[in-house]
């Protein structure tokens, strides 16, 4: 099993370089971090930054949408990076929550995605694609490499995910829920005649490692808020129950009433106060070490190949040494 690191890029830009070479030396693999122009500072450039930092770090947002950039400007950034340090970017792609909404506009359809994942995808790696119908290449990439891992909830992103997407980001790390949505990636791919083991799959999900259950459950709160913005969705177009959504994954949201994305992704999020205890505990990874190993085996033998450690909160080098130390070794290659 992999292991990425997620990060806010917060000013300033240095702490999260330095978090992400504190990462790599620890023996993470993939360094991702949101992508909110509003909220937060542009991640491409900071990218740049980690790139000379590291040496195999593997970097990418978790997760940039088709809405907020042009899809040959993302696909430009892409590549440049590859060509400076060597196909060492990944491209977490998803409609769009916090970077939509802030600027007053809606996520994108999941047909816009669609079309941005295989544009960016055919632009990055060197080859012709239509952008708004003009064929468009860039001449001058050589030996380009750019994955497209596509973030999902609700059943059609799934089968889209399984269809057309180079791997699948689930952002929840509760067991059950993963071998659901697992499942149904992979039946996609297969019905779309890929390999459904040539999807890779990772979790993304804030890990806590402490005694003190109660203030682990404080610092990942805020989880189960950012998870229920996209809940909210699939209810208002699928319902409560439905028999194309776990309720395991919709009820808890009954007493959301609304949301302020300038605490998103923050422990102490006063939006969060409606997700209760056992929402944390099945979605995050809290406890001691040993709780830590136990569910990430249970991941592992669901088809999990990379866990991305949500850190946003007061324990970030703690996290990362922990992790490094004792937990990454258990879990093997």
């Amino acid at each position: 099993m992999d292991f990425g690191l997620v990060l806010q890029t917060d000013p300033p830009a240095s702490a999260v370089v330095g978090l992400m070479r504190r990462a790599e030396r620890n023996g993470f693999r993939y360094g991702w971090t949101f992508d909110s122009a509003v909220l937060w500072q542009e991640p491409f450039v900071i990218y740049s930054r980690i790139l000379e930092h590291t040496t195999e770090l593997i970097v990418g947002p978790m997760v940039t949408n088709p809405g907020t950039r042009t899809w040959e400007v993302t696909a430009s950034t892409f590549a440049t990076l590859n060509e400076m340090y060597g196909n060492r970017t990944v491209c977490g792609i998803g409609r769009g929550d916090s970077a939509m909404r802030v600027a007053g506009r809606p996520p994108n359809t999941l047909a816009r995605l669609g079309e941005a994942m295989d544009v960016i995808r055919e632009l990055a790696e060197g080859r012709e694609a239509l952008v708004e119908g003009k064929p468009l290449r860039l001449p001058w990439v050589r030996d380009g490499r750019l994955p497209v891992w596509m973030a999902a909830y609700g059943p059609k992103a799934l089968a889209m995910a399984g269809a057309r997407a180079d791997g699948f980001i689930l952002q929840l790390a509760d067991p059950y829920l993963t071998e659901t949505m697992v499942k149904a990636v992979r039946t996609a791919a297969s019905d779309a005649g890929r390999d459904p083991d040539s999807v890779t799959i990772c979790v993304a999900a804030p890990a806590y490692v402490s005694n003190d259950l109660a203030h682990a459950r404080d610092q990942c709160r805020w989880f189960g808020g950012m998870v229920g913005n996209h809940v909210a969705d699939l209810v208002s177009r699928y319902g409560e129950h439905s028999d194309l959504v776990p309720d395991a994954l919709t009820t808890y949201i009954r007493q959301r009433e609304g949301y302020d994305y300038s605490h998103h992704g923050r422990a102490g999020n006063p939006s969060t106060d409606f997700v209760p205890d056992d929402i944390v505990d099945r979605f995050c990874l809290l406890g001691p070490v040993e709780a830590h190993i136990e569910k990430l085996k249970a991941l592992k033998a669901l088809g999990v190949d990379q866990f991305a450690v949500y850190n946003m909160h007061d324990a970030k080098e703690a996290t990362i040494d922990v992790y490094g130390s004792e937990i990454i070794p258990a879990l093997g290659p």
